[in-house]
């Protein structure tokens, strides 16, 4: 079996690319091989440092005592603001509006204040405790309908898009209907929490190994604060444990703490925070409250919409306004509006900052862009599923987003319609209406939601990747590339695609950690662009030096250009073939440069925020879910039965790969769904801070019947790599389906007349709640 497991990694059986590969850290992870930053064999004279936080969450610091931190066992030194070298700030945006320690304003409830450093991780835990702060305490906004009470302080420039005349079309719709839906956070949960070592080196130099999305922005803000050089500063990572968007910003503060310690004390300092530090420190998805009005006919067609999308964002701006923005553009998921309008409202709020989280304001967005659908089903008594068909995009007249980008690559209605007759939808649905009226308690439900997701960075810029190949005299290769892996298997793609391109087996290529020593000025692994980005470099690269191979191969064998071809496991030169590695060895001794950089930026897109208008995707990823499920209507308590998945990833670069990143997206996005629920308490306190209080999916929540198939013969139009698409995040928003099913079982209270207008998380309390309305309303 092991020797199974490991030709089917090195693509011995069958070619590298579009074949399933096993993740490059699966043995290891099983064996506990698999190393993270808190594995790493201690350094000489290793320190260890915890933060001290805020116990209030909107007021002014007095005084802040430190005096009993600083004698407590162990400690080693204390620093605050005033130890900063250079800049206090570590904010992502040009706001410049997040402290590493604060100074005076207490924005949140454990806001940073100083760090401890000891000889051991305990004894700087017990320490940052000690510290006596002095506040004067004022009321905090907690949520969107105080910061709305207060006057709606927005933490970024918001943004609307607009597109016909919304005013005229809803005046002249032969219906109109008014509502608010509330979408709840959620907390990241990686298994691996943040963590940095910050070792200090000769002059100037630093080097941070570090758990995040984004080692390019962590090297430059570790430069910030110490006010030195970004060249001064090397980033590294292997691999995390998870990061979901919560890496992508989050890790600055944890990194740059520990290299201010490390540069201070002029020794290796780790940082590490328990887990409910952590969830109480760091952000989480942006819950959102969308108003709206829709204009809609008989026949389900909708006619217009107006809609606003207020975030709680937090204290400080961080990433909320482009997920803001990302809320609304997709806040038509798969359907085309006539006229349209929608506003984001980025809300201040006494509470952490929230951030990047997988789909990054997608899944808001197409969570509203559903409860409109559903809204005029239940009003006009048609089928849900026959109102997401006739609003659908379609041809020309029809085809184009409130940003103004036409949709050229539309296949919701073929996907919608497969996975229809693959899971054999309609029968199921008559079977459980049919069950349902014989069934005084248990209620079930279905629904079938599609997935319309646009893959780029809305911010063009970071639309962009680099990587390094290094070709050994032996044939081995090297590979370095900006992209970080975090357990989705961007490593071994990019590595299919190296091999693949040689011509060689996957145990021919050495993964290297990403690090910022290697590939420059990289962009976070977000935005699902991770293997679209980095596999392009790598293949850029690759492409570099074969083009050098094939000409020396021409010259030293004298034959044409054309007579030069990588084969699997061979080169083809003319008549005869030789090894890829006996063409290296000749190439070397002819001083045939064997690295190469490689470099992609991504085309075709193009967007003014200002104007509302512009090409921000290069194309969309496509899918669509079945999910059944069935409640207690005495309890609210409910299982998902079956989910049924098709899924569009082009022509897929690992299939194996592909369905896992399917399977767990579709089961993160269940749990934001229905059972993740952030609760603050009126003193701005985060009381779901531990597992205890949180509720994660665990694997007796997941369906009971689980199946999932990637769309077959549907090759990327654009020429991505290899015409695959992303697949990180689309598959998250596929949960809708299990929402959407939740509310079908309770409307069979109410023979399904009335709209249950479920809100997220579907808890089983809010879902008795529900069950209750309807049947109270049912009953007048």
């Amino acid at each position: 079996m092991a020797d199974a497991r490991r030709r089917l990694y090195m693509g011995v059986e069958s070619g590298p690319v579009g074949s399933s590969r096993i993740h490059d850290s699966a043995p290891k992870h099983v064996a506990g091989e698999a190393l993270y930053v808190d594995d790493v064999a201690a350094p000489e004279g290793l320190l260890h440092a915890y933060l001290g936080t805020s116990t209030i969450a909107h007021g002014r610091l007095l005084s802040l005592d430190l005096d009993a931190v600083r004698q407590a066992p162990g400690v080693i030194a204390v620093l605050t603001a005033a130890d900063i070298p250079g800049v206090n700030d570590i904010s992502s945006t040009h706001l410049h509006d997040e402290p590493v320690f604060a100074t005076q304003a207490i924005l949140f409830h454990g806001q940073p204040l100083f760090a401890v450093v000891a000889e051991t991780r305990e004894l700087a835990r017990q320490a940052a405790t000690l510290a006596n702060a002095e506040y004067a305490e004022e009321a905090p906004l907690i949520d969107v309908a105080a910061a709305r009470r207060a006057g709606g302080k927005l933490v970024t420039e918001p943004l609307k898009l607009e597109r016909g005349d919304v005013a005229g079309a809803l005046a002249a719709s032969p219906r109109r209907l008014k509502g608010a839906m509330a979408i709840g956070g959620q907390e990241h949960f990686y298994l691996e929490s943040q963590i940095a070592l910050a070792i200090p080196g000769e002059d100037e130099d630093i080097a941070v190994l570090v758990s995040t999305q984004h080692p390019s922005e962590v090297q430059h803000m570790v430069a910030v604060v110490l006010g030195i050089g970004s060249h001064a500063v090397t980033v590294e990572v292997r691999r995390m444990g998870g990061g979901f968007g919560g890496k992508e910003t989050q890790a600055n503060l944890f990194a740059c703490v520990a290299a201010l310690c490390a540069r201070k004390l002029k020794r290796p300092v780790k940082l590490r925070p328990d887990r409910d530090d952590d969830m109480a420190i760091t952000g989480k998805r942006h819950d959102f409250v969308c108003d709206y009005e829709i204009g809609f006919d008989d026949e389900g067609r909708i006619h217009a919409v107006d809609a606003i999308y207020a975030a709680r964002c937090g204290w400080n701006a961080d990433l909320s306004g482009p997920v803001t923005d990302r809320a609304l553009f997709h806040m038509d998921n798969c359907y085309f509006y006539p006229a349209v309008r929608a506003r984001s409202e980025p809300l201040f709020t006494n509470t952490c900052s929230n951030t990047a989280f997988r789909g990054f304001g997608g899944p808001q967005g197409m969570v509203g862009a559903e409860r409109f659908i559903e809204e005029v089903a239940y009003a006009t008594g048609l089928d849900p599923l026959e109102v997401r068909r006739r609003n659908l995009y379609g041809g020309p007249g029809r085809d184009v987003t409130p940003y103004h980008q036409t949709v050229e690559d539309n296949i919701a209605a073929d996907v919608i319609g497969e996975l229809e007759r693959r899971c054999d939808y309609q029968t199921r649905k008559a079977a459980i209406r049919e069950a349902n009226r014989t069934s005084p308690i248990v209620k079930r439900g279905i629904a079938l939601t599609p997935v319309k997701f646009g893959i780029s960075f809305t911010a063009t810029w970071f639309n962009q990747a680099g990587a390094l190949v290094h070709v050994y005299t032996d044939g081995t290769v090297a590979l370095n590339h900006g992209g970080t892996e975090m357990g989705q298997g961007l490593y071994i793609k990019v590595a299919q695609v190296v091999a693949h391109a040689f011509g060689i087996g996957l145990d021919q290529v050495k993964i290297t950690a990403t690090t910022t020593g290697k590939v420059p000025n990289t962009s976070a692994t977000a935005a699902s662009s991770g293997s679209d980005l980095n596999g392009m470099a790598a293949l850029d690269a690759c492409e570099t030096i074969k083009k050098r191979l094939t000409e020396f191969a021409r010259k030293h064998w004298q034959v044409e250009a054309g007579d030069v071809a990588f084969l699997p496991g061979r080169v083809k030169i003319g008549a005869r073939e030789i090894a890829f590695k006996e063409l290296i060895a000749a190439a070397y001794i002819a001083r045939v440069q064997l690295s190469a950089t490689g470099f992609y930026a991504t085309p075709k897109i193009h967007w003014d925020r200002k104007a509302g208008r512009g090409h921000p995707f290069y194309y969309f990823a496509y899918g669509a879910a079945a999910a059944e499920v069935a409640i207690d209507t005495l309890t609210g308590e409910y299982k998902i039965e079956r989910v049924d998945i098709l899924h569009d990833c082009g022509q897929s670069l690992n299939p194996a790969i592909d369905k896992g990143q399917i399977e767990g997206g579709f089961v993160q996005g269940m749990g934001w769904l229905t059972t993740e629920e952030l609760v603050w308490d009126r003193k701005g306190r985060l009381w779901t801070h531990a597992p205890s209080t949180y509720k994660i999916p665990v694997a007796s929540d997941r369906p009971r019947i689980f199946n999932v198939h990637l769309l077959e013969n549907a090759p990327n139009r654009e020429p991505t790599i290899h015409r695959s698409k992303a697949v990180g995040e689309p598959p998250l928003m596929l949960a809708i389906s299990a929402l959407h099913a939740l509310s079908d079982a309770v409307a069979s209270v109410g023979d399904h007349r009335i709209c249950p207008r479920l809100d997220a998380p579907a808890t089983p309390e809010r879902v008795l709640d529900a069950v209750e309305r309807v049947r109270a309303e049912a009953a007048r």
